[in-house]
This record gives C-alpha cells, structure tokens and sequence, in this order.
C-alpha cells in the first residue's frame, strides 16, 4: 500500500460488514464508507470543476469530529487532497492565519459552526468554497461514483503524498502545520497494532480531536485492522458519568489517549461510578503520568496492558513505547521505552556528539521513514529542525530535533526529562522543571502539578490542584527538594487550563501569577 485509500479498499474488501465507526448519532460499516466516500469525491469534483481540484491542497473542516466528516476526509483522500482540521475554540485571528496558510479548495463546516466561520475574514475565493456538511451528506444517494475518473486520478499516488496537516497549539504567532504524507502513517500503524495485538476484535475508544495528532493512531488503526472505532464527544470529558456510561455501553477494547483525559477520570473518580471491564488495553502520552493518578486505573483495571507512548507530531504520533511491567512508587517517572521498529532514536549533546552513557542527558533527535516532511509553506522552521543527521557525513540522513531531553538508563530505556524550555539556569544550578513537578505529584491530597520559571523575577512558581493546602505543600517539599529547587510561590487551582491538545497551557498559567 502507498496509499490511505488502498488501506480503506481492503479494509472494504475483508470487513465489509463490520461497523468501522461510529458517534453518539450514527455508525458506519467499511463497505459503507468506501462508498460513500467515492461518491462525495465525484461530487466534490463535479462542483469544483474535475481540472480545477489541485493535488495536494488542503480539505479543511471548521466543526467537531464526526463520522460524516471521517466520510468526507477519506472523499478528499480520493481526490489526492490532504485534510486539515481548524480548532474552533482558538481565537479568529489564529483561525484566520491558519485558512490564510492553508488556501483550502473546500471548507467543511455544519450548521453549529457556519456563522463563526463566517464572521471570520476569509478571502473571496476561500468564502466561495465553505460548504456545509449536511448538504455533502444528502448527495450521497443521489451521486453515483465515477470509478474510472477516480482510477486515473490514484495513478499520481504516490509514497509522500500528504495525508494532513496538523497545527500546533503555539501561543504566539502562526502555529507551525505539520505535514504528514500517506506512507508515513502507513509504516507507523503497520508496527502500532502489531506490537499491540490490536485486531478486529477491538474496540477503540477515541479521545482526541481530528486537528491532534492522537486521533490518529484511533483512526487507522481501526481502518488498518478492522477494528471499530468510537467516537467520544468533547462535552463528555466534561461529565465523567456519561464518558463511563458511554465506555461500558459500547464494550471498548482500547484507550489511546492523552493523560490529561486519563487523569481527569481518575481525578473525577469516574472508575468508582463504573468500570468498563472491558478494556484490555491502555495507552497514554502528551505529559509526563501522574503516578498516583495511573494506579487508579490500575486498581479498577489490574489486568489491562498500560503503555507510555511517547514522541512529537513532528515523527508521526510516537517513536517509542514502554509496556509497564511492575509497580512505580509515586516519585518516579515512567520510561519513555524503546523505539518502535524502523525509528532510529538517539542522544545528542550540546556539541552534536552521541550520548550513549546512562543518566547523561541529550536532546532525542529521531529518523527514519515516519518522518513528517517539514511544516506548511514555512521552508526556514522545517530546516531548523529537520537536518542533515550530523553524526553521518558519508549520505544523506534527515533527521529530526526534537527540543525534548532525554536520558538512559543502566538498561537502556529512555527517559524524557524535560523540554529545553523548561531547562532553567536557578541560584547557579541547572534544574528541570519536570523534576519539581513529579516530587509535587507524589504528595498526598496533590492530584496533578506544573512549575513554571519568572526568567524576569527570578522565581519557581508552583501550580497544583487537589485538596492539600499550600503549607502543607511547602513543608513536604522541603524534605524532598534540596533549597535551591523549592518553589518562590506556590499557587493552587481547582482545575489546570489546557491547551487545545490536551496538555496543561503554560503559556495561561503565566497569566495567573500576575
């Protein structure tokens, strides 16, 4: 395959009848949705002008996930277009920047969205090109695809065509767009489900929003197994006995999902109102995992496999793993793991030399064919970062950096430590901020914490939420972090804010200290 649409034919040949995914209103089979798909490709076309669509431009969505709007991503697919989604809780000017990058030749939108976009400023043209989903959806009956028209266009497939483009949640200026094409996501969920045992006999509850890259490793690796997908509303993270409801009513198999969302059900005490039995298989990324928070899961699910994933958009979804096989105590952090197969991960110091000893730390740099292919229209980010491997000077070797810290250790499992960013220079001492974080964690009556720097004050600004009081905060920490790494303020919140990923905004919590 070198193709998406190759994974959905097949999946269309050998499950035809099985639900391949399904939301809180409708579900749909694999036959279902090849078909569908190839007609609202002919329809797209034939509205657009079939010498009009440009191969490898963007199908833009402005809504929630959906199984309409997975019909119409895989429509787009057929068209060799690549699909992006637009966060429509970020603010109109980012919005704005981003359709402005992006040049969609169609907009997705439904009826709850249509006026926001809208009073959006958009171009004539890209104004011309907003449709609304339910239309899309009605032509389905009334369209017949062109199989032939369809044929002479998979003819220009080929291995890097993009498959979409995901922004990131940057607090200031246009965010980055991350492309990734159809063979990374191939080569990627090929290893994913094998090293999982994911099959058609699993169900895949997903978590994540379209416009993060989470969702997809739900999204393929159900297309590439059989496996059903569930979809979960974004109101659900909000009601924890409605999230556990919807879990046990559709007998899921597997959580792929950010810790956040992981954190807010054990916080919630969403598994003491009802455990979905069900479910095997656990996986988590995004954040460093709350011990504390990941032992109730495992109290109410001891027999699920748990799995730390990690890696950046930028090295599609993930490029190592970690099976947990014994018990962690509160104030450890668990192993980023070992590399998936055919990921080439690996330490780099200051000076661009391998760090290959235990507990040295380096910045994970990654290669290998799951590579995204650079960021969207923004040639000098993509080669900040994507280059030239400089341990190899025999061939060409691209590799990626991410900006994460990492070590090893005596095993040769990797650790994540921090980002560069959170890399502070305090009282003459180098500290990661990560290191404050998990001691906090480790308290009790504390359910989650993030410490971040004032560079211009010179303080460590503690944030945390739970029931223990700051005093009592204070006085545990200072058994357990030497004076220099104690925290100037500690501030505590009855809910962290988050990012449109999922992930605690760092950038908000700077807001909360002034």
């Amino acid at each position: 395959m070198i193709n998406i649409t190759h994974m959905l034919d097949r999946a269309a040949n050998e499950f035809g009848d099985r639900i391949a995914y399904s939301d809180q209103n409708k579900s749909i089979t694999y036959a279902e949705l090849k078909n569908n798909a190839g007609r609202i490709a002919t329809y797209l076309a034939d509205i657009k002008g079939r010498n009009e669509i440009k191969p490898e431009t963007a199908l833009c969505f402005y809504m929630e996930k959906s199984v309409d709007a997975i019909i119409v991503m895989f429509a787009g697919m057929y068209l060799n277009l690549f699909y992006s989604f637009i966060d429509i809780r970020q603010t109109s000017n980012r919005a704005e920047s981003i359709i402005s990058v992006l040049e969609p030749a169609f907009i997705i939108t439904d009826e709850s969205n249509e006026e926001a976009l809208r009073s959006l400023s958009l171009n004539e043209e890209v104004s011309k090109n907003i449709i609304l989903i339910s239309d899309l959806i009605r032509k389905i009956d009334k369209v017949c695809t062109d199989e032939l028209y369809l044929y002479e266009i998979s003819k220009y497939y080929y291995d890097k065509m993009p498959l979409y483009v995901n922004f990131t949640s940057g607090s200031t200026g246009i965010p980055k767009g991350v492309v990734v094409g159809h063979a990374s996501v191939i080569e990627f969920i090929n290893e994913f489900t094998a090293v999982f045992s994911i099959s058609d006999k699993d169900v895949i509850a997903n978590q994540a929003p379209f416009d993060f890259d989470v969702s997809v490793k739900d999204i393929y690796s159900g297309l590439f197994t059989g496996a059903k997908v569930v979809l979960i509303p974004r109101e659900y993270f909000s009601s924890p006995a409605v999230l556990m409801d919807y879990l046990c009513d559709n007998k899921v198999t597997t959580l792929i999902w950010a810790v956040s969302a992981m954190c807010f059900v054990s916080i919630m005490n969403g598994l003491e109102y009802k455990t979905p039995d069900t479910i095997n298989k656990i996986m988590f990324s995004g954040e460093l995992m709350p011990v504390k928070q990941l032992n109730k899961w495992k109290k109410y699910l001891p027999d699920a496999m748990y799995v730390n994933l990690y890696g950046p958009t930028e090295i599609t979804c993930n490029c190592t793993y970690h099976i947990l096989e014994r018990e962690y105590d509160k104030d450890e952090v668990i192993p980023a793991g070992i590399p998936f197969k055919n990921e080439k991960v690996f330490l780099l110091d200051d000076n661009d030399r391998e760090v290959k000893l235990p507990d040295i730390e380096g910045e994970i740099c990654v290669g290998g064919s799951c590579l995204a292919l650079g960021y969207y229209k923004d040639r000098k980010k993509t080669d900040e970062v994507f280059i030239q491997n400089p341990l190899n000077n025999r061939f060409n070797e691209q590799i990626y950096r991410t900006g994460d810290l990492g070590k090893y250790d005596d095993k040769g499992l990797l650790y994540y430590t921090s980002r560069k960013d959170f890399q502070i220079k305090h009282m003459g001492q180098r500290i990661e901020l990560s290191d404050i974080d998990v001691s906090v964690m480790s308290l009790d009556g504390v359910s989650r914490a993030c410490t971040i720097y004032d560079m211009k004050h010179k303080k460590i600004i503690l944030f945390y939420t739970g029931e223990a009081d700051k005093e009592a905060v204070s006085k545990e920490l200072k058994l357990k972090l030497p004076p220099f790494m104690l925290p100037s303020k500690t501030v505590r919140l009855d809910e962290f804010p988050l990012n449109k990923n999922g992930k605690i905004d760092r950038s908000a919590l700077e807001k909360y200290d002034k």
